[in-house]
């Protein structure tokens, strides 16, 4: 009897050490999968404004990764895409006004990055694109790293312009619960009636101090000053960024 039962106990013994393997084996892909790179494709999108102008976003991605800190408390995608602006009805008088090349300084110094706001009447059109970013609870900072490999040409009708640029934007602001912030990609002014184009590719928005859920959209801002006043602006679709 006693001989059966040490065979009993060694079988166990064998049973309990393939478990142990198995659990082991096991806690390696999840902490794998939990690490892993998520690709999101994002729609086309299109608007035509009342003047006939017409905004258009595609081949847009983002790339949802593991922050670098693992802290638990910091979101990272990289997001690419392309803009298309087909704009007439440019002043011919056309030049940067009072207001910074037409992006609008507040009161406290800031600019504001969600389009041009504040564009005199007179200044230059312009094209403008990034994300917007929000975080659901307690956040402490959000720090928006935009490393742009960008492609930036104009096709226009009397010329033709295009080049590359490539550098980056820090991006630093404090955000409290169920906020949303602007964090500006590029942005172009706009002289002659003509087809513009942003590109950019690998963008890094980094939002670290974040609690909860967060969320990322994309959106472009075309603003047609002079006579008639026109501010078109399209949205992407939200992904989650964590």
């Amino acid at each position: 009897m006693s001989n059966k039962h040490t065979s009993g106990l060694r079988r166990g013994a064998r049973i309990g050490g393939v478990a142990a393997a198995a659990a082991v084996a096991l806690g390696f892909l999840s902490a794998g999968a939990a690490n892993a790179d998520t690709f999101v494709p994002l729609p086309d999108g299109e608007i035509v404004a009342p003047s006939g102008n017409v905004i258009k976003r595609f081949a847009e991605s983002a790339l949802i990764s593991p922050s670098l800190a693992a802290n638990g408390a910091g979101r990272v995608a990289w997001v690419s895409g392309t803009v298309t602006a087909d704009v007439k009805g440019v002043p011919a008088n056309a030049e940067a006004g009072p207001s910074n090349g037409g992006i609008a300084e507040n009161p406290d110094g800031s600019i504001n990055q969600n389009g041009t706001q504040g564009t005199s009447t007179d200044g230059v059109p312009r094209l403008t694109t990034g994300y917007i970013v929000g975080c659901q609870v307690d956040i402490s900072k959000l720090s928006g790293t935009l490393g742009l490999n960008a492609g930036l040409s104009a096709n226009l009708v009397s010329e033709s312009a295009s080049g590359t640029a490539g550098g980056s934007a820090n991006i630093s602001v404090p955000m409290s619960a169920g906020q949303v912030k602007f964090a500006r990609v590029e942005s172009k002014a706009i002289k002659k009636d003509g087809t513009y184009t942003i590109q950019y590719q690998d963008a890094q928005i980094d939002a670290q101090g974040c609690g909860g859920y967060a969320q990322a959209r994309s959106y472009t801002v075309l603003e047609v000053t002079g006579n008639n006043y026109e501010k078109t602006t399209l949205y992407g679709q939200p992904f989650s960024i964590g």
